[in-house]
This record gives C-alpha cells, structure tokens and sequence, in this order.
C-alpha cells in the first residue's frame, strides 16, 4: 500500500490556529465504522453516544514545555525538541538545525543556566545529549523550556501560561510528553462528571507521545515506515477496569490514537489486557486486526500519516477519505486545536 493513498486535500484555513474558548464546543462527526454512514453534532453531545457499562480509555500524559532555543559556542541559534529521558542528565532529543549538531558541540540555553553537549547521533536522525546544570532540571525546563506547539500551528500564542494550559488535558498527570493527546483536549471536568453519572467507566493509561505519533512517513511504500518508541505505563487499576468492562459485555473506547496504539500493544490474542510497562513501536495500518477497541475517539490528522493509516485500519481507508472530504465541506476545524470524531 502506498503512502499517497492516504493522501487528501485540506484548505490551509481549515487548520486550527487556536483552541476554542470551551474545550467541549468543538464539532464532532460520528462515523459508522463499517458502513461509513455519517452524523454531524458537537463533542457535548459524546453522552448520547456511549452506555452503562462502556469504558472510555483516556492517556494521562503531561506535556513538558519541551522546546529550549539556545545557541552555540560562535552565538548561532539552536533549537531543542525534548523527545525521551534517558537518565538524570541525558535526554534523545530533535535538533534544527541538525548540520550544526555535530558529536562534541556544546550548546548554552538561559545565558549558561544549562548547557548541552552532543553526545550521539541516533538512528532516526536525532540526538542523544547530555545536560549540565546545578538545580532540579524539571524546574530549570518550567522557567527556560517553550510548548512544544506543531509546526502547522503559525500563529504564535502570546501568552505561554495559557498555551500551556490549554495544549494539555484537564486529567494530564504524568509528565514526559513533547505533543498533547489531541483527542482528550476536549474533555472537560463537568463532562467526566456526566459520564461517570452515566455509569460510564474511564480507565487511564499513560504514553508518552514522542517521535513515533507524529514523524512524518517519508517512504512511498507504507511497510518500509519504521515508527519510533514510545514509552507506555498500564497500570494493575487501569487493567482491572477493561478487562471487567470487557467481560460484562461494555465496549472500550480509546480517546485518541495514543491510546489505541498501548492498548493494542499491550493486550492478547483473546482481548485481554495486563498490567505492564515498556516501549511501544506498533505500527497500525489497513489490514490489522484489532484486538481490544470497540470505538475511537480521535482529532482531524494530517494527510499521508501514519494516524490517518491507522484510523483507516479500524474502518475503511474509503470511509475515512469520505469523511474527511465531508469535513472540509462542513468546514471543520483540523489537527490538534481542531474537531473531532467517533468512530464506533
């Protein structure tokens, strides 16, 4: 199968710039997974969509503010993307720019608050480099460190209090992310609340988003893309609540991609799902079977990605295209500050 399948067409303005001032306002179209069938309503309106017994699977990750502009020894700009924490002072990071980043540079961020050096150049293009610093480095990152917003949001915010507020879930808890779980932005606490009233469980799992959600697939066939790991955590809780869910007949629903892809990772042949923890390079695309999810709640992706790839795999790739081609026509708003969609 070819990358270009998976390819559509999306006006610039239809890209979302900013969120809207209510997180539980944005759009939401519901989708037959199997007859592609199509309703057009708002994320509110998710409680008449779901039962008693159903469980919604939600990622508690936490954006860090992953993004450092620093620069180097001869004063040129450099800048850090913060991807996977080795240790207490190594972290797997993106450069940009990447030819300036040789093995040995020394990089100053903060007029010397923390230095970079370059210790390796990794598989996927990135680096491994090691911190030097006096302090706690988490709160150095809260004081120097930017929201690490995608390249397609152009508009810079002007408050980075509120930005970090809002590229984050109300349930965020488990910091180590350098993109937000797009499709849990639109959860709010009074909706949690509902759906709890409703009988409706929620069970949370943690993957830290990195490389591997949003790198973009440059081969022209799809089985030569290589995904990068990710780190995941499902906790003894979290395993007990889908699997009873599972069991007494409730339908398990990942909201967003990111959880999808840990539990499809994580659970057996039978649907059945463990405690565990580790690193995750599950590349789902048309012609998977899915194991465990019964429904997906996920954001507008990019064409060609490999989240559109795998949302194609739980439908139809045509279902997905129509539908995609539909919300342009219904002008809705895309990718991570935008609408939404249920696939069930």
């Amino acid at each position: 199968m070819k990358t270009k399948d998976f390819y559509y067409d999306l006006p610039k303005e239809l890209i979302a710039q900013k969120p809207l001032p209510n997180r539980s306002e944005s759009r939401l179209l519901v989708m037959d997974r199997k007859t592609g069938a199509m309703t057009h309503t708002v994320f509110e309106e998710l409680l008449h969509y779901v039962a008693p017994g159903d469980c919604l699977v939600m990622n508690d990750t936490r954006v860090i503010p992953a993004r450092l502009i620093g620069k180097s020894q001869n004063g040129g700009r450099m800048e850090f993307l913060l991807l996977n924490r080795k240790d207490a002072h190594r972290f797997e990071v993106l450069v940009k720019p990447g030819k300036k980043a040789r093995v040995g540079s020394l990089f100053d961020f903060g007029e010397g608050i923390i230095k970079a050096r370059i210790l390796d150049v990794t598989a996927e293009g990135g680096r491994l480099v090691e911190f030097i610093y006096d302090g706690i480095f988490e709160e150095i990152l809260d004081k120097l460190g930017e929201t690490p917003l995608p390249p397609y949001i152009t508009e810079k915010p002007e408050d980075e209090k509120e930005i970090r507020n809002r590229y984050q879930t109300v349930y965020a808890r488990q910091d180590g992310s350098a993109a937000a779980p797009t499709a849990g932005l639109h959860f709010t606490w009074p909706m949690l609340e509902a759906l709890s009233e409703k009988g409706v469980d929620v069970a949370y799992i943690t993957l830290h988003v990195g490389l591997g959600t949003f790198r973009p697939v440059k081969a022209e066939n799809i089985l030569d893309h290589r995904m990068h790991a990710e780190y995941f955590d499902i906790s003894p809780e979290a395993a007990d609540k889908i699997n009873r869910a599972k069991k007494n007949g409730g339908r398990i629903i990942a909201v967003g991609t990111t959880s999808c892809r840990t539990l499809e990772s994580a659970a057996d042949e039978l649907g059945s799902i463990q405690a565990s923890r580790g690193w995750t390079d599950i590349f789902i695309y048309p012609g998977y079977k899915f194991k465990l999810i019964d429904g997906l709640i996920t954001n507008f992706h990019l064409p060609e990605s490999t989240l559109l790839m795998l949302i194609s795999a739980f439908s139809q790739r045509e279902h997905i295209l129509a539908a995609y081609e539909e919300a342009v026509r219904q002008r809705y708003r895309f990718f991570s500050f935008g609408d939404c969609m249920l696939i069930q």
